[in-house]
């Protein structure tokens, strides 16, 4: 982030002699899911020509407000002002109508439409069409070049980077008229210079008064980006700040409820053997297509090994091969030069634990657990063959509940109830729950994915300490996460993939966060691309 406008305060402020209305205003909002209060008499305003922040935890808040604002769900009771005068949005149209456009986390993108095709969607019985694809063509060029969101019209979005996809989407909304714009978390998927030239984009955006609504769980961005913020817990609206006279401590500390260490408290590592050395790994998956292509690199004792890069680029399927869970196409690897996995001599989940391996999946819902299943169940998956937890032929069921139990005090899983569903958990405690886990076990190597994705600040505080503490009691962590912050401060050690390769290497200390931009998009320092001549397929 390099962009650093701040104005006066938005949310909060009375508006004086001769202030413009607020472009949005929320008064009283409510809204109910059944027994859970999503949204507890939220008042916002949002004043015009501003960057509006929203920060929360998960679970907070957030989304629901902004799904009412553009129409999704309907508020159970209060008021929407749009510039002042109280309007009735009902749906989606509704707000287009008025003017609010909003960018979706997950993109509503057609991957096998072109650019024209995809900013056209949707204006049926509309100006566009009436127009036709020519006037439309004509103000997309004004539009990119108005707000440098540049990008080939006849291009398939399928073939578009993620930070190009990402300006189709708001390029979707200006061509409709959007005044005001919703952004939910923008820069999840982006690399550092995707992230920074968005928020030029967004700086572009309100010069021309374009109001901005971002929501995102990265207070840099915030602090960088924001002229005011607006803080939700617990479906409330807790506090509005002017965003230069605030701080990330701060922000943290009114999410939470309480104060948090942001940053990772970590001695130097006292680096031990090598446990877990990769030769060449390459995975192809069903189609043909190299995911993984040649990895080769080390994790020894005692450190942490982070892997940078934009989701996709072959992180998931490198850890899933390491556990066992995919075949490898080509190379090797070998763990404690005791055992040697490659194509010919594979292994699986099983054999991969009892050489001291564990592993936290990226996505605990689909493959770290069984939300119907209650907590000690879950607690025991891949250990219940464990003599301690048999009685004969028989799951020794009070052994599970009182082990679970006693982990759950240790990792301050809440509520601390062994019986619960897991699906009933919050998504920090159900990590919890999954960690309490695989570190238990006191493995020597362990592959974990996106530690804290979904996480609310709170746990995610807990996560990287009892992260660093298992490194530090000897063990080697090889670590994958699309937060760059997050693996240049637990890593000691950092390996960047793109396309499946392992394209650089360094250690934390001189980790900069441009360089390593660079090499997730694969271009060089100077600026060129880096090429693989010998195309995606696999030998």
């Amino acid at each position: 982030m390099t962009s650093d406008h701040h104005r006066p305060m938005a949310g909060g402020n009375v508006t004086g002699g001769g202030t413009p209305p607020p472009a949005i205003e929320l008064q009283g909002i409510c809204k109910n899911f059944g027994p859970v209060q999503a949204n507890r008499n939220v008042d916002l305003r949002v004043m015009p020509g501003t960057i509006h922040g929203i920060v929360g935890e998960n679970g907070a808040g957030k989304s629901t407000l902004m799904s009412i604002l553009y129409g999704f769900y309907h508020a159970d009771a209060g008021e929407i002002l749009v510039d002042g005068t109280p309007v009735t949005i009902a749906s989606s149209r509704a707000a287009i109508d008025l003017g609010i456009g909003m960018v979706h986390q997950h993109f509503m993108l057609v991957d096998t439409m072109s650019v024209l095709d995809n900013v056209m969607l949707g204006s049926e019985g509309g100006a566009l069409l009436d127009k036709g694809a020519k006037a439309a063509r004509t103000e997309l060029a004004r539009l990119s070049r108005d707000y440098g969101l540049t990008v080939d019209p006849d291009a398939l979005v399928g073939e578009l980077s993620v930070g190009q996809q990402q300006r189709v989407e708001i390029l979707k909304a200006l061509i409709r008229g959007c005044r005001i714009l919703v952004l939910d978390e923008p820069t999840g998927v982006l690399t550092p210079q995707e992230a920074d030239r968005l928020f030029e984009i967004l700086d572009a955006l309100r010069e021309r008064g374009v109001t901005i609504i971002l929501i995102t769980h990265k207070l840099r961005e915030i602090l960088a980006a924001t002229d005011s913020v607006s803080v939700m817990r617990l479906g409330e609206m807790v506090a509005h700040r002017a965003t230069s006279e605030t701080s990330a401590e701060e922000l943290a500390e009114l999410m939470v409820g309480r104060k948090v260490l942001l940053r990772v408290d970590k001695a130097e590592p006292k680096i031990g053997e090598t446990v877990l050395h990769v030769d060449g790994l390459t995975v192809t998956d069903s189609q043909g297509v190299g995911r993984v292509k040649a990895a080769s690199f080390t994790v020894r004792a005692g450190e942490i090994v982070g892997i940078a890069g934009v989701a996709g680029n072959g992180q998931s399927e490198l850890l899933q091969a390491l556990a066992g869970i995919r075949p490898l196409s080509d190379g090797s690897f070998s763990i404690s030069g005791t055992r040697t996995v490659s194509a010919a001599t594979p292994y699986n989940p099983h054999e991969a634990r009892s050489l001291g391996i564990a592993h936290v999946p990226e996505d605990r819902h689909h493959m770290g657990l069984v939300t119907a299943f209650p907590a000690h169940e879950n607690h025991i998956l891949g250990h219940h063959g464990w003599e301690q937890f048999n009685n004969g032929m028989l799951l020794d069921r009070d052994a599970a509940i009182a082990d679970c139990t006693a982990e759950m005090e240790r990792y301050d899983v809440r509520p601390p109830n062994p019986h619960l569903a897991a699906a009933m958990f919050s998504g920090g405690n159900q990590q919890k729950v999954v960690l309490a886990r695989e570190l238990e076990t006191e493995p020597k190597l362990l592959l974990v994915g996106q530690p804290t994705r979904g996480v609310d600040i709170g746990a995610i505080e807990f996560i990287h300490n009892t992260l660093v503490a298992m490194r530090d009691r000897g063990a080697a962590l090889l670590l994958v996460s699309v937060e760059l912050d997050e693996i240049m401060s637990l890593s000691d050690r950092i390996l960047v993939m793109s396309d499946g390769r392992i394209v650089g290497e360094m250690m934390a200390a001189d980790a900069d966060p441009q360089r390593i931009g660079l090499m997730m998009a694969n271009i060089s320092e100077d600026g060129a691309p880096q090429g693989n001549p010998e195309g995606d397929k696999a030998a």
